[in-house]
């Protein structure tokens, strides 16, 4: 997962706004006790901090892939 898979994902479950808050403010303990923004520039894998933002935040299991996109028309 890139980080830009991460911030998609952020934003499909928690909208635009709000994931930023999230991720700079609430610290997970999956990563070491850091915030999602201190543990991807720290070096951690965006599906680790994702998974880790997934736990704290009761996402259930069906929507951790995030949703379906749709592929491009040509």
């Amino acid at each position: 997962m890139r980080a830009s898979d991460f911030w998609r994902l952020m934003d499909d479950e928690f909208g635009s706004g709000y994931s930023r808050v999230l991720a700079s403010s609430l610290v997970l303990a999956g990563v070491g006790g850091r915030t999602a923004v201190d543990a991807l520039a720290s070096g951690f894998q965006p599906r680790d901090v994702w998974l880790a933002m997934c736990e704290v935040q009761d996402v259930p299991p069906e929507r951790r892939l995030g949703r379906d996109i749709k592929p491009a028309a040509n």
